[in-house]
């Protein structure tokens, strides 16, 4: 699917999806991804949700920890809505970061309407065949 685009250039902005992709700003994806409004798009080593682990989770709060305060994280499950299991979410109720969970288009349009309002978020996407 096509997003309309933002023309102002202040954020990163998911660009476009599908099934197996994610586009920043124009630049496709077919892996997992980690987005934020300010900073580079950096990838995230959580190949499908099968294969989701503490370290997988532990790598996304030491990415959010290097950047501005984030407060509410996306967690875009692949293509279907899927939970972690609450093991995996404490740490981020630990640092009062929000997650919120939906499949991955579902996280894409909503980081895009809440980072264009300037709120301090951030998107963690399963992209890929098997996500």
């Amino acid at each position: 699917m096509k997003l309309q685009p933002d023309n102002s250039g202040a954020h990163q902005g998911i660009t476009a999806y599908g099934s197996a992709f994610v586009e920043v700003n124009g630049i496709r994806y077919t892996h997992s991804i980690i987005v934020m409004p300010e900073g580079p798009v950096r990838a995230w080593p959580a190949p499908s949700f099968a294969a989701l682990t503490h370290a997988c989770f532990q790598d996304l709060i030491q990415t959010l920890s290097g950047s501005a305060m984030i407060e509410l994280l996306l967690f875009g499950s692949g293509a279907r809505l899927r939970f972690p299991s609450p093991q995996l979410m404490t740490p981020f109720v630990e640092r009062n970061i929000a997650l919120e969970t939906m499949d991955s288009h579902a996280a894409c349009r909503t980081y895009n309407i809440l980072a264009a309002e300037g709120r301090r978020v951030a998107a963690a996407l399963l992209v890929g065949p098997d996500a």
